[in-house]
């Protein structure tokens, strides 16, 4: 079971995938979260969450008062669990997009984000996860005190970082590791 951990739907329970996804645990999500309020990153963001799953990561920003969330993941089933997770809670701002994320970050904003959350598959390779972070660094996709956060396993090498990005800490949580960035 998933649930929101704070906020205006605090304590509200998401439904997950039912193959194919990892959902970022409370106590992870609790973390990070308390990290990025701590950054001032959250509240009135416009907030992108590539490779969605059930839309935990960007519903929970949601419900700390991010102004819009955008919800990206390739995968259907995701898809139909993220438009049913964003109807239950019922939060405003909140937008589903059924495509892969190398794709959405090609396209450019039109705003730029304020946090970008990226919670890959574990075994999506290096090379996939460094095209994303390439697009995220293009002119305008960021705003210049944005924070980028990518989710991995505490197994898989750091993120191969794109000029214009640069890592500016690293948290572990048993098993997971999460790297922060900011555009240069």
């Amino acid at each position: 079971m998933t649930r929101v951990v704070a906020g205006a739907a605090g304590g509200r329970t998401l439904r997950v995938p039912p193959r194919g996804t990892r959902p970022t645990s409370d106590r992870v999500r609790e973390a990070l979260f308390s990290r990025l309020e701590h950054l001032g990153v959250v509240d009135g963001a416009r907030v992108l969450d590539l490779y969605a799953g059930s839309g935990a990561l960007g519903i929970e920003a949601a419900s700390r008062g991010a102004v819009t969330v955008t919800l990206v993941d390739a995968a259907r089933s995701a898809v139909d669990v993220c438009r049913r997770n964003v109807a239950a809670v019922g939060l405003p701002g909140i937008d589903v997009v059924h495509q892969r994320a190398e794709r959405y970050v090609q396209d450019a904003a039109a705003q730029p984000w304020d946090l970008v959350l990226v919670d890959p598959p574990y075994d999506l390779g290096e090379p996939e996860l460094a095209a994303v972070l390439a697009g995220l660094a293009t002119p305008g996709a960021l705003a210049d005190d944005a924070v980028v956060v990518v989710e991995r396993s505490v197994r898989t090498p750091e993120p191969t970082w794109p000029d214009g990005l640069a890592p500016s800490d690293r948290r572990a949580y048993g098993e997971t590791v999460v790297w922060f960035a900011s555009p240069t």
